[in-house]
């Protein structure tokens, strides 16, 4: 049977889970449309549809679910034009009844094995029986196996290194050791005295400098340009004057204002012929442009290589390797600093006049000293890089021999520890093939009792078991035949006319529930009548009037006695309503001996928002729906959606129903804002009433809800009914001395 539910992330239900715990052989659930109670039957109906819910089944063993709700009776009335055939067994052939009835005790002994079998190797929840008992003593070796090394770990945590923050981990290396070290055994004094040397101070490998490329920025020292006079053409007329002058660089620099003062000189604002416009072009001919481009090119990778080497060697510094000359590279940077910069000055200077001859500082020299400092210190790291590999080897020796010694101080644990949890695995194979075995025969005398199930069956007991019931309770008008294939159902008319179409909403909800209540005592198919299965019934009192409740709900407790007794196939039964009626006729049971208290549990989902609660009660919540309103309005988690219904219902049936006091006489103890809300609670409940609802309507929000609940309270007090009011409130009853001086 189901053991627990858990519901979250569907339909009316939030992401923190709701939890339907310690449930028993019968089960009953209270709440009104809407509150979540058909998705817990479509849970239990087919739990893989619902990947984030979950059913625990006891020992891990599913049984049938067979649910009656509102998708059971869409699929086999709705939208089936015939009811498919019940198949139920052949009371008249006895001796085959009387091998599957011997069969099943056998297949029932082979469950009772098996969940035996599964309570014994780790209990309900997995965590008992004898894989409990291996986890126990796992946990109480790895707390001795900890011990050891919090005893050593401060002289040898060398050797312990990658299994110092794991208990699990240390347990297991511990286990590995013990199965292959075959190191010679130290004394603790010698383990420690080694490890000063070959664990203290341990170095680590170093990783090369990378060398720093200085070619190209080398290269830009001999490019040509920068010996070479970048002047305009020499033939053109003007060429003499700007020689003569030697200022053809401060010619090239005017062309620019030139351009843009509309032929006129820029220095002196004297009108030029267009002859002169051609000389200063022809002057700055193609020749030029491209020796101008040529320095501009130079001085840009210049600067970019240039900064490229100044980063490489920032980076170095910053994190020196300890076998660099640092304080030597620093001084080498700055001075390369210096020239790159004093460099760039120079290249800017032939960039503004590029008439002129520069020569840039040569970066030879230092950039030789540098490359020698780096080539040093990589040279130092590959010979201890070398050292450290042999090192390696050292302490992997020293620390095989650690564990030797951690080995021979466990020796006493560990030979108690293998010979039990060798016992404890033994134990576990053996259960685990014993339910394996018991799985294979279970399915054998399942076949068995599918074979069997096939000589005797029949789905004519079942349309005479509907029909008798049909009869019996006064629905003469239509009954259950056998349709043309033989192995369905059909509703016909006495005259034989098809009587499916025709049935009131009642008719077709108690023949649905006929169907279904056969079906639980038989299979669709030739085999299963002798399955165990759980049964869940989800409304199946709705449109029915009150004899054909009272019927329904004799026909369940019907199943109690049976549940009860062991003597049909059904082991657990889920009762939801939103009937009181229902409820408390079906939850009715007279004290009998034998019968505990503790195969019921009592369940009320709610909705007091948009969100689905399920609520556990010790005894049945529910006395009467005029309790059921108060205990509404009692609730600090009440939903403001129907609280006016709530209240209007309770102000029904005390006043009018029972005390037949006309609310005209209620509402008019009241005034202004108050008088509106009495009406509004009083108006959807008066006989006479000619008020439009809309012109009556309040916004509701947790200020009018507080508003309401004070008028509702003061129509009690004003009334004289107070103690009534006192009464029903029960603890959550407040004093309010303002209400009561008014009253």
């Amino acid at each position: 049977m189901i053991e627990s539910i858990t519901i979250s992330s569907v339909a009316t239900y939030a992401k923190t889970p709701e939890q339907l715990n310690g449930l028993s052989k019968f089960n009953f659930f209270f709440g009104s449309n809407g509150t979540g109670k058909t998705t817990i039957s479509r849970v239990i109906a087919d739990e893989m549809k619902f990947p984030t819910c979950n059913v625990t089944w006891k020992a891990g063993t599913k049984l049938q679910p067979l649910v009656y709700n509102h998708d059971f009776v869409e699929a086999n009335f709705n939208q089936s034009v015939e009811l498919k055939g019940v198949f139920t067994l052949d009371e008249k052939q006895v001796d085959t009844l009387a091998k599957i009835s011997v069969a099943k005790g056998e297949l029932d002994a082979l469950a009772t094995k098996i969940e035996n079998l599964t309570q014994r190797l780790q209990s309900a929840d997995g965590n008992g029986g004898k894989k409990g008992e291996l986890a126990t003593l796992e946990a109480g070796f790895k707390d001795k196996c900890w011990a050891q090394k919090q005893k050593h770990d401060a002289r040898l945590q060398g050797g312990f290194k990658g299994y110092r923050s794991s208990l699990e981990k240390f347990k297991s290396k511990v286990l590995q050791e013990y199965a292959s070290n075959t190191s010679i055994l130290l004394t603790l004094a010698e383990l420690e005295k080694k490890a000063e040397s070959v664990f203290g101070a341990i170095p680590t490998t170093e990783a090369s400098i990378p060398v720093i490329d200085i070619t190209k920025l080398l290269a830009h020292e001999s490019d040509p340009i920068l010996k070479k006079r970048v002047i305009g053409k020499e033939d053109v007329d003007i060429a003499a004057m700007i020689k003569r002058l030697g200022n053809s660089d401060w010619v090239r620099e005017g062309r620019g204002f030139y351009d843009v003062n509309d032929g006129a000189c820029p220095f002196c604002q004297q009108e030029t012929t267009d002859a002169f416009a051609q000389s200063l072009s022809e002057y700055f001919d193609e020749t030029f442009v491209k020796d101008s481009k040529a320095i501009d090119d130079l001085t840009t990778n210049y600067v970019t290589e240039a900064v490229r080497i100044q980063q490489q060697l920032a980076g170095i510094i910053a994190l020196p390797s300890k076998f660099l000359d640092v304080e030597k590279l620093k001084a080498e940077k700055e001075l390369l600093d210096a020239k790159i910069t004093l460099n760039n000055q120079r290249l800017a200077g032939k960039k503004k006049e590029a008439s002129q001859v520069i020569e840039l500082e040569s970066l030879s020299g230092i950039c030789t000293t540098i490359e020698g400092l780096i080539d040093a210190a990589n040279t130092q790291i590959a010979a201890h890089n070398i050292m450290i590999s042999n090192l390696e080897t050292e302490q992997t020796t020293l620390t095989a021999q650690i564990w030797k010694f951690v080995l021979e101080e466990l020796k006493t644990d560990l030979a108690a520890f293998k010979k039990a949890k060798d016992g404890l695995e033994k134990a576990i194979t053996a259960m685990m093939t014993e339910i394996t075995t018991a799985i294979t025969d279970k399915e054998k005398k399942a076949s068995e009792i599918r074979e069997l199930e096939k000589q005797t069956t029949s789905v004519q007991p079942t349309i005479d078991g509907i029909n008798i019931l049909l009869s019996s309770f006064g629905f003469q008008g239509f009954k259950l035949a056998k349709a043309t294939g033989g192995t369905s159902y059909k509703l016909v008319r006495s005259d034989g006319s098809d009587a499916k179409a025709t049935l009131s909403e009642g008719e077709k909800t108690f023949v649905t529930f006929l169907y279904f209540y056969h079906r639980l005592k038989g299979s669709e198919s030739e085999v299963g009548m002798s399955t165990d299965r759980i049964v869940v019934f989800d409304d199946p009192v709705s449109s029915l009037d009150s004899d054909i409740l009272f019927i329904v709900s004799s026909l369940i407790k019907g199943l109690f006695d049976e549940v009860r007794a062991g003597t049909g196939h059904i082991k657990q039964i889920f009762v939801l309503t939103h009937n009181v009626y229902f409820h408390k006729e079906v939850t009715y049971s007279p004290k009998q001996k034998g019968v505990s208290p503790k195969e019921r549990t009592y369940w009320i989902v709610r909705k007091p928002g948009l969100v689905s609660k399920l609520d556990k009660h010790p005894t049945n919540p529910i006395k009467t729906s005029y309790e059921l309103l108060w205990a509404e309005v009692r609730k600090p988690e009440r939903s403001n959606l129907a609280i006016q219904n709530t209240l209007r219902r309770i102000l029904e049936n005390y006043f009018k129903i029972l005390g037949g006091i006309e609310f005209d006489q209620l509402c008019a103890m009241f005034e202004g804002k108050e008088r509106i809300i009495c009406k509004s609670l009083c108006s959807w409940v008066h006989d006479g009433s000619h008020y439009a609802h809309d012109d009556l309507y309040v916004s509701i929000d947790n200020t009018m809800v507080e508003s309401y609940l004070k008028v509702f309270r003061a129509i009690f007090d004003k009334s004289g009914h107070s103690a009534h009011y006192k009464m029903m409130m029960s603890d959550a009853f407040v004093e309010d001395a303002s209400i009561a001086a008014t009253a």
